[in-house]
Formats: structure tokens, C-alpha cells, sequence
């Protein structure tokens, strides 16, 4: 009886020592997120950089195609469509074109972005199949969506025009031994 009655009072006691433990991780759980405007912002504002490096002339031409080199795929034909100009957004689409020598296993990235020319920013504003992204989602939600899925995909977009920055090449060039990188037009 005695060992029963000290077990309890060690319980005890441990459980008292770790209750302000216990209350953080209750408050880490509880915890609602809430967006990271200021990161979401110079996302924004760092992907309408990199759009105006691959499409300075956005308010004149409607289509401009590029080859990216991707491991293991070579050189891939890219594509960025503007398609719809107001006086201070442009809507673009940019995606991978699917090429016949390429297995169809594979998905291609599509983005479709707004351009805000008066706030300089650009944000994905679909993706692949997905529309109407908002800037967060409860998590689990029926889509499976990230709490952060919006945020994440300007991330994916920023990483991916930097690689096209990068590697990108002009295509349709008169000398094929000279091909011009996108990154020499800074």
C-alpha cells in the first residue's frame, strides 16, 4: 500500500514539474497560422523582377518562347503567353511545352500569374488545374491543400523563373553555335 501511495505522489510530483511544458505545447498545437505578408510581398515583388527580365516588353508582344536546360530532359521549350492587358495588371500564362520525345508520366508546370505594373509585383494566381487560390486554407481540407499553398507556389514560381534566368536560351536564333543565354541581358 505504501509503494501504491509514494507511486502516485512521484506522478504527481512529475506532472507538476512539466505542467508549463505541457501548457507551451498545448499553445504551440492551439496556435491558428497566419500568413506571412511581408515574406508574401517580396516574393511578389522579386517574381514581377524576374518576369520583367524574360518579357521586358510585356505591353508589346504576346508571346515569347525559350529553351530551358532541365537534367535529364535537355533542352526544354518554354512559353510565356500574355493573355489579357488592363492599364495596370497583365495576365500571363507560363508553362513547359509537352514535347513528343518526352513521356507523358511526367507534369509540366503551367502557371497562370497576374502582373501588377503600379505595385510591381506578380502572383500565381492558378497552377496546373488549380484555381482561385486563397491565401490560406484550414488544414485538412478536401483539396489537401497546404495552410501555406499560395505562398508556396510564388516560392516554386520565384525558384523556377531564376532557373529559366539562368539557363534559359533564346530559341530561333540565325547562329546555333552562338546561342545567347537570358541570363547575358541583364
Amino acid at each position: 500500500m505504501a509503494t501504491k501511495a509514494n507511486n502516485v505522489r512521484v506522478i504527481a510530483s512529475v506532472c507538476e514539474r512539466n505542467r508549463p511544458i505541457l501548457r507551451k505545447c498545448r499553445n504551440v498545437i492551439k496556435k491558428k497560422y497566419s500568413v506571412d505578408l511581408a515574406g508574401q510581398l517580396a516574393e511578389c515583388e522579386a517574381n514581377y523582377a524576374r518576369i520583367m527580365k524574360l518579357l521586358p516588353d510585356m505591353d508589346s508582344v504576346d508571346q515569347r518562347d525559350f529553351g530551358v536546360e532541365l537534367t535529364g530532359a535537355g533542352l526544354v521549350q518554354i512559353r510565356i503567353e500574355v493573355k489579357e492587358r488592363c492599364k495596370y495588371t497583365t495576365m500571363i500564362d507560363i508553362s513547359q511545352q509537352v514535347q513528343s520525345d518526352v513521356s507523358l508520366w511526367a507534369s509540366t508546370p503551367c502557371f497562370s500569374l497576374r502582373v501588377y505594373h503600379d505595385a510591381r509585383m506578380a502572383e500565381v494566381i492558378a497552377f496546373d488545374q488549380h484555381q482561385r487560390l486563397r491565401p490560406s486554407y484550414d488544414y485538412p481540407n478536401a483539396n489537401m491543400y497546404h495552410r501555406d499553398e499560395k505562398i508556396q507556389l510564388n516560392i516554386y514560381l520565384g525558384e523556377w523563373l531564376s532557373h529559366c534566368l539562368e539557363f534559359g536560351r533564346i530559341l530561333g536564333n540565325p547562329v546555333a553555335k552562338n546561342v545567347c543565354f537570358l541570363a547575358d541581358f541583364d
